[in-house]
């Protein structure tokens, strides 16, 4: 609810029924204001107009000084004149007082007002409420025409007239404004509601347009209608998409580009290195017949050619992850004799120490020919740049389900290759499965490829698995140092990923470099 509310649609709603509710309330108070003025306005004219015509009709028959039964009759005669509006009258000269009803108190006269009369010769009124009834006083100094050095002769007429009337108007008048202003407010919320789907509608719109070209669909546009700041907005975006699509498709041409240059590059330098690694390999054999200079070239040249071939052939396979043609031969192994396999191929049964479970204890299905390249790469990498002794251990390790927390877990095997070299660098150690990368940039040339350790991790994604670098004394804690290669592969795998026929090489090879 506070989320919402805190919205665009909930902030446009709330201003525009604060809007409304002050300009409907600000308009009632003023109409009320000018209806109740205007009603007790004319309901005033009127009571002392008539108390004038009567007062000023009884004035030539009164004596002057006044008695007290000239003020009786004066009194109840303008009384009388009035029987439906139910007047109180008090007529006053210095000390004598008479009023219309016997004993009446005339509780609403002040003095203020009474000494009002008795300076000026127009009429007074004074709006007064009792007991929650609301009345009308007013008073009148009764003047005389002659003689005429007498003009005010100090009589006055008091009136109060209750109203009732002009009451119920008033009240009336509120109950009307009160039931209006709930269908204005009603009204506004309708129009509030319009009018935030019409202004948030293109926000919508660019929010889902934005989404879908964060999903990689890089064509999207708005439409473009009206000419606001909204219509100014979608243009905006859509230039902006309009360029973004274009700078991407570029990039991916270059990408492209790269990469069929170098799997072509790759592919064409198969051939004559195939020939002149057999040409090596025949000097090679005749190297200790010939002359110690032809001998050392010789042998220079057939390690360089060894190191060329390394090199092409990783390209080769760099350029099949690119494409997307890598794919897995799975098989169901005994995953530690495969790991024995992998170190007797390349002698290193003796150099390298093991800690691997008995026969048949780990089983798994994997691609014993991307496993056997993984591991061989980490194992390679710890001689070459570690110290001895490097050591290979593999163990199970069951992990919860990420989905059901009560479901069984997933069983992973987990691959350790350490070494007692002194570590790697911390400023290294996230770019390890970098290609081509190189921790010391005055350092052109390497024993490897430089593209080991990458191969090592996509061959490991296309198993599902993980592969990380860490120093030893971080992991475990240990004192001394050198490097941890862990790589994580779960077992339960099902279905291959589209596997791959050893015989279709040569079509595959084409293919990456159509790609």
């Amino acid at each position: 609810m506070k989320r919402s509310l805190r919205g665009l649609r909930g902030r446009l709603l709330i201003a525009f029924v604060l809007v409304t509710a002050v300009a409907t309330l600000t308009t009632g108070a003023l109409t009320f204001r000018e209806a109740r003025v205007a009603v007790l306005q004319q309901s005033q004219d009127t009571i002392i107009k008539r108390l004038r015509a009567h007062v000023d009709g009884l004035a030539p028959g009164i004596a002057y000084p006044p008695t007290q039964s000239d003020l009786e009759r004066v009194a109840l005669e303008v009384a009388a004149a009035e029987p439906a509006q139910n007047w109180r009258v008090l007529a006053t000269y210095r000390d004598l007082r008479a009023t219309s009803r016997p004993q009446d108190t005339f509780t609403e006269l002040s003095a203020d007002m009474r000494s009002a009369v008795g300076s000026r010769r127009a009429a007074v009124f004074q709006r007064v409420r009792t007991d929650g009834r609301s009345s009308l006083v007013v008073g009148l100094p009764v003047t005389f025409s002659e003689p005429a050095e007498r003009p005010t002769s100090g009589v006055a007429v008091f009136l109060t007239v209750p109203q009732t009337g002009e009451q119920g108007y008033v009240d009336a008048l509120v109950t009307a404004i009160g039931r209006a202003v709930v269908p204005a407010l009603g009204l506004a919320v309708l129009l509030a509601l319009l009018a935030a789907r019409g202004v948030l509608r293109p926000v919508r719109e660019l929010r889902r347009a934005t989404r879908s070209i964060a999903e990689g669909h890089l064509d999207t546009r708005l439409a473009v209608n009206g000419s606001d700041e909204l219509a100014d907005l979608s243009h905006t975006f859509n230039e902006t998409a309009a360029a973004l699509e274009e700078s991407v498709a570029e990039l991916r041409r270059m990408e492209a580009r790269a990469r069929r240059f170098v799997a072509d590059v790759s592919h064409e330098l198969r051939t004559p290195l195939a020939a002149m690694s057999a040409v090596t390999d025949v000097l090679d054999e005749d190297a200790d017949r010939l002359d110690p200079d032809t001998a050392m070239a010789v042998r220079l040249i057939s390690g360089e050619t060894v190191k060329l071939a390394r090199l092409v052939g990783d390209l080769m396979e760099i350029s099949r992850f690119d494409a997307g043609a890598a794919g897995l031969q799975l098989d169901d192994l005994d995953l530690a004799e495969s790991l024995r396999r992998t170190l007797a191929a390349r002698g290193w049964q003796d150099t390298v120490d093991t800690l691997l479970p008995g026969p048949g204890e780990l089983r798994g299905r994997v691609d014993p020919r991307r496993l056997d390249v993984a591991v061989a790469n980490l194992v390679g990498n710890a001689l070459r740049h570690g110290a001895c002794p490097v050591q290979l251990r593999l163990y199970a390790r069951e992990m919860p389900d990420a989905v059901d927390a009560d479901a069984d877990g997933t069983v992973w095997a987990v691959i350790e290759v350490t070494d007692s070299g002194p570590g790697i660098p911390a400023d290294v150690l996230p770019h390890v499965f970098d290609r081509f990368y190189k921790s010391d940039t005055a350092r052109t040339r390497s024993e490897g490829s430089g593209l080991g350790l990458s191969i090592t991790a996509e061959n490991v994604r296309l198993h599902g698995g993980t592969v990380r670098a860490a120093n030893r004394a971080e992991a475990d804690g240990a004192e001394n140092g050198g490097a941890v290669f862990t790589i994580e592969i779960p077992l339960g795998r099902e279905e291959p990923e589209e596997p791959q026929e050893p015989q279709e090489e040569e079509e595959k090879e084409k293919e990456v470099r159509e790609t």
